[in-house]
């Protein structure tokens, strides 16, 4: 089987430098950051998901069964610290008996000597920068969607906005589940348009597109339930409408989908079926309306640029028939299902979710108002918002090293 070439032109040599410059953002940020409670939480209970059971009776971790709160970002937190402290407990079997700083060479150690080891230069990198890299592969994520459905400068106007977003920075600098269900909402819904699409043609590319979306759907529901199920409604409303003659796959695809998204949930709760059992009990999906958290995006000065940009490109949606397709027309579908949610029983950002959409749409619409005679007028207000978007992040960057 050949492997796909892989062709690096100009564009994508533009891409990976903004998202390179979005890592040093992060990374100026990580090194001016502080530890935080919360930094010792993510840490220590994803450990424990790694290296050992609980020392509680009858619970999952130190942080109870985790009621409402997915276990993918402690995970992720813990892995790069239990990585670390394999090589460190390895290099010290590499040391007379007498000099070994860990006694028997075990992997454990008391809440003091996580604390401690936790405090250590460096460490509180190898903790945030996971969630950068997630930050990361969501913009080279947007950057292709955008760029296979509007071409260049569409993508670059959405990917520029997201690079330089303050919101985006402020949540991938620090462990939380929030950058995660934001990955997995965006990649759970085209993959399932992926999927769809891959059901017009042969059947050979059926199983790596459907792997792809099960794998999506069980990463977002180890991150956050709801997002999970916001996209799996949507990737059935997506499906149906695109698979045209095979929608009678569609309802089995979805059934085999969530059975295996179920088992991915499962393996992160270690196969423990009580602590398992609180995805269905615990309330982390419940959620009603509100306007509030948008109002306060959009009301907020740093955000400016992007509320222009999501503003001009309503109007253009509503009174430009170009612009009504079907590429367009999704991410606003998804900006509407999402950003108006507001979570219950736990505090959680669904808004923040919708933001990747939300440029999706900007950047689609913009690209169809480039191919208009007024092309000149809307390359100027496209080259303003994203200098303007630029210049209002790196004056943010200082306060966003506080923890969220």
């Amino acid at each position: 089987m050949k492997l796909p070439k892989i062709h690096i032109g100009r564009p994508q040599q533009i891409a990976a430098l903004l998202l390179l410059f979005f890592l040093g953002e992060c990374l100026w940020v990580i090194d001016r950051q502080q530890l935080s409670p919360a930094d010792y939480r993510y840490a220590l209970c994803g450990r424990e998901m790694w290296e050992r059971p609980s020392p509680l009776a009858g619970y999952f971790t130190t942080c109870g069964n985790l009621n409402g709160d997915g276990t993918m970002a402690y995970r992720v937190a813990g892995l790069p610290l239990s990585v670390q402290r394999l090589v460190l407990v390895g290099a010290d079997k590499l040391r007379k008996p007498e000099n070994r700083l860990y006694v028997g060479g075990s992997l454990g150690g008391s809440t003091w000597e996580m604390r401690h080891q936790i405090s250590l230069t460096g460490v509180k990198f190898l903790m945030h920068l996971p969630f950068v890299f997630f930050a990361i592969w969501l913009g080279g994520g947007l950057w292709w969607v955008c760029r296979r459905l509007f071409g260049d400068e569409g993508a670059f106007l959405s990917l520029g906005l997201y690079c330089f977003c303050p919101t985006v920075i402020r949540y991938a600098v620090s462990p939380n589940n929030e950058i995660l269900a934001m990955w997995g909402l965006y990649g759970l819904v085209y993959a399932a348009i992926g999927v769809a699409h891959a059901l017009q043609g042969p059947r050979r590319k059926w199983k790596p597109r459907i792997g792809l979306f099960i794998l999506a759907l069980g990463l977002t529901a180890s991150a956050h339930l709801l997002a999970a199920m916001v996209g799996f409604v949507a990737a059935a409303g997506f499906l149906f409408y695109l698979a045209e003659r095979r929608r009678s796959y569609v309802m089995q695809i979805l059934i085999f989908s969530a059975l295996g998204a179920l088992g991915i949930v499962f393996a992160s709760f270690a196969f423990r079926l009580a602590p398992f059992s609180y995805v269905f009990t615990g309330g982390g999906a419940r959620f009603w309306f509100s306007l509030e958290a948008v109002k306060g995006f959009f009301a907020y000065l740093i955000n400016a640029p992007i509320a222009v940009a999501t503003g001009v490109a309503a109007v253009l949606y509503l009174g430009v028939k170009r612009c009504r397709y079907f590429g367009n027309t999704t991410p606003l579908l998804m900006v509407l299902a999402v950003f108006a949610l507001q979570t219950t029983q736990q505090v959680s950002y669904p808004w923040l979710w919708a933001l990747p959409f939300l440029l999706t749409f900007a950047g689609g619409v913009f690209a169809d108002a480039l191919e208009t005679k007024q092309r000149r007028i809307f390359l100027a207000l496209s080259i303003v918002i994203l200098l303007t978007q630029v210049l209002f992040c790196l004056n943010t960057l200082p306060s966003l090293s506080r923890t969220i």
